[in-house]
């Protein structure tokens, strides 16, 4: 598959198989996001990597975020707000969405979290200050493949020279 094609064919997953992600595909994607691009290569962000059981069902506690628990692998993303106040949280989107792209090249499923409270994760993790918590993804082998969802058409979301 083509790279367009594996982003163009990622979906969200929320339900995964009961088997670990081996070491060295977890440093694969790990990796895929070390590698992003930031602004003055300050790579502002720090990755907590979740495995403990006990620390995802306190993650999972939120409205929306309830498969947090059985998914193998949790991956907290955290913005240094203090190199990059600016582009802090772009940057480590960025590095997030490469992880995100790399799991899926690899067979592995993942969805973003962004139904936490922030202090919470914090004091859970021992974030320090000066640290944003920018988003949880999860990841494992997915268990089920959801169909694409409808997107809005590119004459509904692009425009040339001008808004």
């Amino acid at each position: 598959m083509s790279l367009v094609d594996i982003i163009l064919s990622r979906r969200s997953i929320r339900r995964y198989e009961k088997r670990e992600i081996p070491e060295e595909v977890m440093k694969r994607i790990l990796e895929a996001g070390r590698q992003a691009p930031s602004a003055k290569n300050i790579q502002p962000w720090h990755f907590i990597v979740i495995t403990d059981d006990e620390i995802k069902e306190e993650l999972s506690r939120g409205r929306y975020s309830k498969f947090i628990g059985d998914s193998p692998v949790v991956i907290v993303g955290c913005a240094d707000l203090r190199s990059s106040r600016k582009w802090a949280v772009v940057d480590t989107t960025i590095a997030m969405q490469n992880m995100v792209i790399a799991a899926w090249a690899l067979g592995i499923g993942s969805c973003w979290v962004g139904d936490f409270d922030e202090e919470q994760v914090r004091e859970l993790l021992g974030i320090p200050d000066g640290w944003k918590v920018v988003a949880l993804i999860t990841f494992g082998y997915p268990a089920e493949r959801p169909k694409a969802r409808p997107k809005k058409s590119l004459e509904e979301i692009v425009s040339y020279n001008r808004f």
